[in-house]
C-alpha cells in the first residue's frame, strides 16, 4: 500500500479513544433496548410470558444507564457532542422503539395499532431531534440546560410498567384491556391511544424543569 494513502497508525481505533467513561454507560442503554426488542420478539414466536417480562425489565435496565451516564458525565465533568448523539440514538432506541415493539407483542397489531406505534416512534425522534438542536442554544446563553419542552422520552417506562401489569394479570393479546374496536375496516386496541397521548406529549411545548 502506498505510503502516502495508508492511515497513521495513531489514527485508527481513534472513536473507542473518544469514548468517555459515561458513554459507556450510554451504550449499555442500547444494548438493553436492543435486547428488550429481541425479548419482544422472541414472544411471538414462542407466547412465553416470561419473554415479555425480560423485555420490560430490560427497558427498565436501560432507564437506570440512562440516568447513570448523566450523573457520571457531570461528576467527572467530562462530556462531547459524540456523548450527546449517541445518548440521543440509546434513547430512541430504549424509549421509544422497544416500548413500540413490547405494545405491538402485547396484542396491539391491528392497523390503527401500527400507526398510533409509528407515530409514537417519530414523535420520540422528533423531541430528542428538537432538543439536540435548542439545547445548544439554552446551554450557550445560561452555562446549561434549565428545562425540557415537551415530556422526555424516557416518560415512555410509564406505558411499559402498564403493559407488564397488564401481562401479570393475563391481559395480552386477545385479553388486552379495553378490548378492540373497528373502524373502518381496521382494528384499533383503544389502550394504544396512551402511546399516541405519549408521542404528543413529548413534541407539545410544555416546559418541564430540568432536574
Amino acid at each position: 500500500m502506498n505510503r502516502e494513502t495508508r492511515e497513521p497508525p495513531r489514527k485508527r481505533f481513534s472513536m473507542i479513544r473518544e469514548f468517555h467513561f459515561a458513554d459507556w454507560f450510554t451504550l449499555s442503554n442500547a444494548v438493553c433496548g436492543t435486547g428488550a426488542m429481541l425479548a419482544a420478539m422472541t414472544y411471538l414466536q414462542l407466547a412465553e410470558r416470561a419473554r415479555l417480562y425480560a423485555a420490560s425489565g430490560l427497558i427498565l435496565a436501560a432507564l437506570v444507564f440512562d440516568v447513570l451516564d448523566g450523573r457520571i458525565a457531570r461528576w467527572r465533568q467530562k462530556s462531547s457532542p459524540l456523548g450527546r448523539e449517541l445518548d440521543s440514538l440509546a434513547d430512541i432506541v430504549s424509549f421509544g422503539v422497544a416500548p413500540a415493539a413490547l405494545a405491538f407483542a402485547s396484542g396491539m397489531q391491528g392497523a390503527l395499532d401500527a400507526l398510533i406505534l409509528v407515530y409514537f416512534v417519530a414523535c420520540g425522534v422528533s423531541r430528542l431531534a428538537r432538543y439536540n438542536v435548542t439545547a445548544e442554544g439554552m446551554a450557550a446563553e445560561t452555562g446549561k440546560v434549565t428545562y425540557f419542552e415537551g415530556t422526555p422520552i424516557p416518560t415512555s417506562v410509564v406505558l411499559v410498567l402498564l403493559l407488564t401489569v397488564a401481562a401479570a394479570f393475563g391481559a395480552v393479546g386477545e385479553r388486552l384491556w379495553l378490548g378492540s374496536v373497528e373502524i373502518g375496516g381496521a382494528t384499533l386496541h383503544p389502550l394504544s391511544l396512551l402511546f399516541a397521548l405519549s408521542g404528543s406529549l413529548m413534541i407539545s411545548r410544555i416546559r418541564i424543569p430540568k432536574l
